[in-house]
C-alpha cells in the first residue's frame, strides 16, 4: 500500500474528501516524526521509539576492507498486542 492508497481507504471510511483525507494523514505523520525522540505509543497499534547504535567495525563486501561504522540513531516500531494478534 501507498500513501495515495492508504488516502483513499481513510477518505472512503471516514466520508472525507480525498483532499482532507491527505491533510489528516500528513498531520499525523508529523506528529509521530516530531516527538518521536519523545517516544510515541498508540495503543493497540504500537509504539515508535529512537534506537541507538554503538560504533562498531564493517567489511566492505567489493575490497574486504575493514571499516568504522560510526555510532548512529535509527528508529524503531514495535507493533502492540493487538496488531500482532490480527497477524
Amino acid at each position: 500500500m501507498n500513501k495515495g492508497e492508504l488516502i483513499e481507504i481513510v477518505a472512503k471510511q471516514t466520508s472525507l474528501t480525498k483532499k482532507d483525507a491527505g491533510a489528516a494523514i500528513d498531520a499525523a505523520l508529523e506528529a509521530i516524526r516530531t516527538n518521536t525522540k519523545r517516544g510515541v505509543n498508540l495503543v493497540g497499534f504500537g509504539s515508535f521509539a529512537v534506537s541507538k547504535r554503538k560504533p562498531r567495525t564493517g567489511r566492505n563486501p567489493r575490497t574486504g576492507e575493514v571499516i568504522k561504522i560510526p555510532a548512529s540513531k535509527g528508529v524503531r516500531f514495535r507493533a502492540g498486542k493487538e496488531f500482532k494478534e490480527q497477524l
